[in-house]
């Protein structure tokens, strides 16, 4: 019996040659696949989220030479009437800071008004000075935080003891009528100088008109 020859037989490869080229194709075929996997594909542009720029807008330039107060209606009288307010430190929306850039001789705001002229060795309100004075209560019935000093003055005819009472009678006349307007008696002192603190410096009936009068003085804000 005849027993294999190991010694003489061919390697395993290279009796089934064919099997080589196709196991390295193979492993190559692997290999490429796990690295294409591994490898992001970009997501299609319809995808891809656009960031959206907000456009600023910008401001239209003012012309120059062209006031601010042009752009809101304001004409130049009012403009002029605005800066004397700021420079004064009113409140156009206060009618009684109002009230002060006007004219107190026109008296279209009878608020505008602070004087108060009694005739000789009278304690009378005037016809005159009603509305004023009835203007002045409503005004400080509706601003219970603002308050009023009411001074009594009279002319140089006449004593001393007499005109300080004179003075005080013309003072609580104005202030009776600021109370029958609105005005709560809180809100109002009385003082009387008088003939001391005399507006115009002066001996003639001009003078002395001018000096039998009342005082009305704000005090507080808000």
């Amino acid at each position: 019996m005849n027993r294999p020859d190991f010694h003489n037989r061919r390697p395993y490869s290279l009796r089934y040659p064919i099997y080589q080229p196709a196991l390295a194709i193979t492993l190559t075929a692997i290999l490429l696949g796990g690295c294409a996997a591994m490898l992001e594909e970009p997501p299609p542009e319809d995808d891809l989220e656009t960031e959206e720029v907000e456009e600023t807008p910008i401001a239209a330039e003012e012309p120059e030479g062209e006031p601010a107060a042009e752009a809101e209606g304001l004409d130049e009288e009012d403009l002029e009437r605005r800066e004397e307010a700021e420079a004064r430190g009113l409140d156009l929306d206060d009618p009684l800071d109002a009230a002060m850039l006007e004219d107190p001789d026109e008296q279209e705001n009878p608020l505008a008004v602070r004087r108060i002229h009694f005739a000789f060795d009278s304690s009378e309100i005037r016809d005159e000075f009603i509305p004023v004075i009835e203007a002045h209560g409503a005004y400080l019935a509706d601003h219970p935080e603002r308050s009023m000093t009411i001074e009594g003055h009279t002319d140089e005819r006449g004593s001393r003891e007499y005109n300080l009472a004179l003075g005080e009678r013309r003072a609580e006349s104005v202030m009776r009528l600021l109370v029958a307007n609105g005005a709560n008696r809180d809100q109002l002192e009385i003082v009387s100088y008088g003939e001391e603190d005399p507006l115009v410096a002066e001996s003639n009936e001009e003078a002395w008109a001018e000096n039998r009068r009342a005082e009305l003085l704000y005090e507080g804000r808000e």
